[in-house]
């Protein structure tokens, strides 16, 4: 298990190793937060491993020759920029006379306390070539005077770290950045936020002593999540995933009790096609009828027939999956009429109380110290980095109704998170709510086997704050140091979140039905890869069964089917981002 971070001395001299390990350029890894040297993981040394050649190298040359040569690739590297050549996108380049003309002015270390949408963002660490959060930022430090322009090329020079990562599309209401900044000029943060895009705003600054990393002294973080609560509404009984649930809870006889884990919902789907399905197509012809069931699978209930579908409601297969043999577009017009009744009462879908308690019951069984190698990508169950502490896992506040849609509001705040980790938590908790699971399938999931679980869309996740609580204490009592204290701007917060992310996340699931689509992907994905949420448990997903390379690579197969982001992209050694 992690180290927890406040072991860590905030009067250490300044070490320039521990604030360039996590810096801006995106080509160290960071270790997680006050991890211990034994909790690092074992790296392969293997042809197939890229730490392992580094290491191979090192012993090979030598530490001294490694470091030279090391030392020479980085001269190299300061030279093409110096000379415009590869210059990084958040760079600012001055002359030679500027630089030599730009007065010396004193730096401190200093925190800096900010939020963004991250829509439209490739994340929030720095990148050479792609738009970032920390990329809009450097520059308008340097443009509004903070950083010299001797340092404006490189971000290590002013000793940048982040506090936490977050991965492309995802929001922060709160975030830090630590790093050296000049700070007399008394109205910085209004000159830097007048440069800033209204997505990224500077909440304040507040000084530290010298050897603060905002990384190394965050003890634990809060992460929001947002989720329509249609999200809990079993599987509709034509897809493959319901079938499957009904037949593994007879063979494990466990119907009765499968049938009680869903009673507030069993008759939703009958109710649903008697109020809107029904009354469309009462009226057509058999043979139209017929054919607008086969397109849409749904069950006839006097002839007895059905058939599979390819999707339910989903705003995605209105645009491109209507396509059938028929060129007659009253057929068309029908299955679309059909598949706006779906999309509509999903929209209307209100959870019950019982359902509520449900999800609350699964978000539970994550709080603790767990193995989470399920919840990542490329850990394995015995790699000690897979441990982390959850402190706490809620259902916030009472559900929300905007544009017509209910929605959750779900806070998780832990020691550290891996990456996806967040996003895979919810995901599998919905579900286990929505199949009917036995609840205790969290709890399996943590042990060795590994299984396939899908990340729920990144549409819905903001870092809400990154917690100080130790470094606070000290800073107070033995510094003479503000704390770093994301309450005195609550306000401001507020009304940001709800400006530039609550409204952005609402408006762009109500135009790309993401949520829908990703469960209508699982529901009706026609392999084993997701059968361990039915009675059969770890065992029925192809390598929970029996591992292997051909199983792991189908299950990575059938995650890039559900998925719309791909599982390949690690960024800083897998740490951070949700």
């Amino acid at each position: 298990m992690d180290a927890p971070p406040s072991a860590l001395s905030l009067s250490a001299p300044h070490d320039e190793s521990v604030q360039d390990s996590p810096s801006t350029v995106p080509t160290t890894p960071q270790e997680p937060p006050g991890s211990a040297a034994s909790d690092k993981p074992k790296f392969q040394s293997n042809s197939g491993s890229k730490g392992g050649d580094r290491r191979n190298k090192r012993k090979d040359l030598g530490g001294k020759a490694w470091r030279q040569r090391n030392e020479t690739g980085q001269a190299a590297k300061r030279r093409k920029t110096e000379d415009g050549e590869d210059i990084p996108i958040y760079a600012t380049q001055f002359s030679k006379e500027d630089i030599e003309a730009d007065q010396r002015r004193p730096k401190r270390k200093v925190a800096v306390l900010l939020g963004y949408s991250g829509t439209g963002y490739h994340g929030m660490q720095m990148s050479t070539k792609e738009r970032t959060i920390e990329g809009e930022i450097f520059p308008a430090l340097v443009a509004a005077g903070a950083i010299s322009k001797a340092n404006a090329m490189d971000p290590k020079k002013s000793s940048f770290v982040r506090c936490a990562r977050t991965d492309k599309g995802v929001h922060a209401a709160g975030n830090v950045i630590s790093l050296k900044l000049i700070i007399e000029d008394p109205d910085l943060v209004k000159k830097v936020n007048d440069i800033l895009s209204p997505q990224i705003r500077i909440w304040g600054i507040e000084p530290t002593n010298k050897g603060f990393s905002c990384y190394q002294f965050c003890d634990s973080r809060i992460y929001e999540y947002l989720i329509p609560t249609h999200c809990f509404i079993p599987p509709h009984p034509s897809t493959f995933l319901a079938k499957k649930l009904q037949e593994a809870a007879e063979k494990e006889g466990d119907l009765e009790a499968h049938r009680k884990r869903q009673e507030e919902v069993l008759t939703y789907w009958e109710d649903i096609d008697n109020e809107y399905i029904k009354p469309i197509l009462s009226d057509l012809p058999e043979a139209t009828r017929i054919k607008v069931q086969e397109a849409l699978c749904i069950k006839d209930q006097k002839a007895g027939n059905q058939s599979e579908t390819s999707g339910i409601g989903s705003a995605q297969e209105d645009q491109g999956g209507l396509e059938h043999d028929s060129d007659d577009r009253a057929i068309d017009a029908v299955i679309k009429s059909v598949r706006a009744a779906y999309f509509k009462a999903k929209r209307a879908y209100r959870i019950p109380p019982a359902r509520l308690a449900r999800v609350q019951e699964v978000l539970d069984l994550y709080v603790g110290t767990r193995n989470f190698h399920n919840y990542t990508i490329q850990k394995t169950f015995r790699d000690p980095s897979a441990k982390r502490v959850i402190k706490s896992f809620k259902i916030s506040k009472d559900p929300i109704i905007i544009g017509g849609t209910e929605w959750l509001s779900l806070k998780v705040h832990g020691q550290s998170f891996m990456m996806h980790q967040i996003r895979k938590m919810v995901a599998m908790a919905a579900l286990i709510v929505r199949c009917g699971s036995d609840p205790q399938l969290i709890a399996q999931s943590y042990g060795p086997p590994k299984i396939p679980i899908p990340k729920a869309p990144g549409l819905g996740l903001l870092l809400e704050r990154p917690i100080f609580d130790t470094y606070n204490k000290k800073a107070t009592k033995d510094l003479g140091k503000n704390p770093i204290d994301f309450s005195k701007y609550e306000k401001e917060i507020d009304e940001f979140k709800n400006r530039e992310i609550y409204e952005r996340i609402f408006r762009e699931e109500e135009e790309t039905n993401a949520f829908g689509n990703f469960f209508n992907h699982i529901d009706t994905f026609r392999e084993d890869a997701f059968l361990y949420v039915t009675s059969s448990g770890v065992p029925a997903a192809p390598e929970g069964a029996a591992p292997s390379t051909a199983e792991a690579g189908k299950n990575k197969d059938a995650l890039a089917e559900v998925e719309s982001e791909s599982e390949d992209e690690v960024v800083n050694g897998g740490e951070e981002g949700g």
